[in-house]
């Protein structure tokens, strides 16, 4: 390989501007080189931008799947419909990098639209403006249901200009705006906006990009008025019950009915009880069911005959849950029918919240485990409490298991961030159920999940982290290796144990994995740095380069000195002062070298999980040199 061939791979390597890659063909051409080289160097260059653009183009989508991944995690847990909408404008402001971006609704009772979020805006006028429908670039928007953009606005005249919508938009310096619309259905029900107060040329990708916040933003509207409407369904439920009790005969049925299902809201009644109340007072057979819903999902929440039987729909907030079906009573009285829609509201609320009891458990049991290891000096009397709560088993011994999910061969292609995080998602929720049946704590960290989990009698640590990766691994149907601390006594009284534990955990989880024991569970005590030490020698020069590859290859190609830099900072208890002494250096140059290491292993080098990492992967390259004689 050529030395200038080496410079292009230099020049990825660090990151450099696209203007460096002209250099190595100028320095070439200026030394006399013939046109097949040139050629040759012109060949190589382009195929470095073109390594180089495909580098950036992947970071980016990275970045774009990141934050709408962030945005679908907002709508799932959806409290404030505002803070839902300001998060997605912040981030299609960062993400295509414009100085502005806003969002705009429209007003059907004023018949206009307004401004209802905006970020990097700093003219109060703009912030709250009033246009009418149709006008400036938005109406264009929302006029033909399709994204427009002008790098001059007001020399555009596609769209119509108004003194309002000018004065707001000079008021503001916008020059370059890029609107798309926020749809539900057919309906453009406002625009979300990205704009520069210069000129620049938005391209199809930030659109596109665009265009995915602003279905995100209509979900989030959409589902803020279906829990509207849902609230309504209740109140029209009690109406409902005033009317009933005005008829006879088929009214007490509907009374009764209504009765008995609020009795069971009251006292924790199921699905199946209320299908079995509906079934006695109907003189049929009701039965839930998670398929069939068939025409009844069309129906628009009304019961509708299917052959012989009757079926409502048990839906919420545009998901459908599953069905009530009746058997037995083909010709229903329509007061019946309005019975049988308002079982099947009710399912749909039980189901609503188990699913919302279930998740607050979950939420509740990690946030006790993260003050666990995050705050261990929070008063151990609400800690107890809190535990109780949870039906923890607090009086018997704990151990603290780190658990990760093991891929062979690991993700190989551009979606490997979406199928990490999705990973974490899944490995959580099957966490929070284990450690609800073994009356103990579950929570995410770490890119994985940490367990506390009581130890039953006569049980070990190593038994527990062994059962532990075959119930999680049975559960996701794919390997969990898992790592377990020494056992805990009285982790409630002695908080501040748990955090030693868990990093005892997460060190035999490392260790299980660089062993090729992925899938496995085993205690901290069976395995301990001699695990690592015997562990296959091209694993260890896996770990070292994946750890700290980088910093060695940048002094063996600098001949700078990191690696030691690194080595007696760490031995100097991450002390710069102490650690120029060690070097006989100025303090300003370990600052300078340690800066150089941060940029490039991270900037959470220095956190204790990395830190133990490089520790171990530098004690590693220190053995590996002295045996081999370096």
């Amino acid at each position: 390989m050529s030395h200038e061939h080496v410079s292009y791979l230099e020049l990825l390597a660090r990151g450099a501007a696209t203007e460096a890659y002209d250099r190595p063909v100028l320095l070439a051409r200026a030394s006399g080189a013939g046109p097949e080289e040139l050629a040759g160097l012109e060949e190589a260059k382009q195929l470095a931008l073109r390594v180089r653009a495909e580098l950036e183009g992947r970071r980016r989508r990275e970045a774009e799947l990141s934050a709408l991944f962030e945005t679908a995690h907002d709508l799932a847990g959806l409290r404030d419909l505002d803070a839902v909408l300001r998060a997605i404008v912040q981030r299609a402001r960062s993400l295509l990098g414009t100085e502005v971006a806003y969002l705009s609704l429209n007003d059907p009772a004023a018949g206009d639209t307004y401004m209802r979020v905006t970020e990097g805006s700093v003219s109060a006028r703009f912030q709250q403006v009033r246009l009418g429908m149709g006008e400036g670039l938005g109406g264009l928007v929302a006029q033909t249901a399709r994204p427009y953009v002008t790098d001059d606005y007001f020399g555009d005249g596609r769209f119509q200009h108004t003194r309002t919508i000018d004065t707001a938009v000079r008021d503001e310096g916008l020059v370059a705006i890029l609107g798309v619309p926020l749809s539900l259905g057919s309906q453009v029900i406002g625009v979300l906006f990205a704009a520069d107060r210069r000129a620049r040329v938005f391209e199809r990708e930030q659109v596109a990009l665009l265009c995915s916040f602003a279905a995100h933003a209509a979900v989030a509207i959409d589902t803020a008025n279906l829990l509207a409407e849902t609230r309504s369904a209740l109140a029209e439920l009690e109406r409902a019950n005033d009317i009933i009790r005005e008829h006879s005969g088929v009214i007490e049925r509907a009374s009764e009915v209504h009765d008995r299902l609020s009795q069971l809201v009251l006292h924790g009644g199921g699905v199946h009880d209320v299908a079995d109340a509906v079934s006695e007072v109907l003189g049929g057979t009701v039965e839930f069911t998670e398929e069939g819903a068939g025409a009844a999902r069309r129906s628009g929440g009304h019961a509708v005959r299917e052959g012989d039987d009757w079926v409502a729909a048990v839906s919420a907030g545009g998901e459908t849950l599953g069905a009530l079906v009746l058997h037995g009573q083909p010709d229903l009285d329509p007061v019946d029918q309005r019975t049988l829609e308002r079982a099947a509201l009710v399912t749909s609320l039980l189901l609503l919240a188990r699913r919302s009891a279930g998740e607050a458990e979950q939420r509740v049991r990690g946030e006790l485990l993260d003050d666990l290891l995050d705050a261990p000096d929070r008063d151990r009397r609400l800690l107890r409490e809190r535990a109780a709560r949870l039906r923890t088993d607090s009086a018997a011994p704990h151990v603290v298991l780190a658990a990760r999910i093991d891929r062979a061969g690991g993700a190989a292609d551009t979606d490997a961030g979406g199928r990490e995080s999705a990973d974490r998602q899944r490995l959580w929720s099957a966490a929070t159920h284990l450690a609800a049946t073994r009356h103990g704590l579950a929570s995410a960290r770490d890119g994985g999940t940490v367990l506390l989990l009581p130890l039953g009698p006569g049980e070990s640590a190593a038994e527990l982290a062994r059962q532990t990766a075959r119930s999680l691994g049975g559960t996701l149907r794919e390997p969990v290796t898992v790592g377990a601390s020494a056992p805990v006594r009285d982790p409630l009284d002695r908080p501040d144990q748990v955090a030693v534990a868990y990093e005892e955990a997460r060190r035999c989880l490392d260790a299980l994995r660089l062993l090729h024991r992925s899938g496995q569970g085993a205690a901290a005590e069976d395995l301990g740095f001699l695990g690592l030490l015997l562990a296959d020698g091209r694993d260890i020069d896996g770990f070292v380069d994946r750890t700290v590859g980088q910093v060695v290859a940048y002094d063996r190609r600098r001949g700078t000195d990191l690696v030691r830099t690194l080595d007696a900072y760490f031995a100097s208890g991450m002390s710069p002062a102490r650690t120029k002494d060690e070097l006989h250096v100025h303090v300003n140059t370990v600052a300078q070298r340690l800066e150089r290491v941060g940029r490039l292993l991270g900037p959470d080098w220095q956190s204790p999980a990395r830190a133990l990492e490089i520790q171990l992967a530098l004690r590693l390259h220190g053995l590996s040199d002295a045996v081999s004689g370096r």
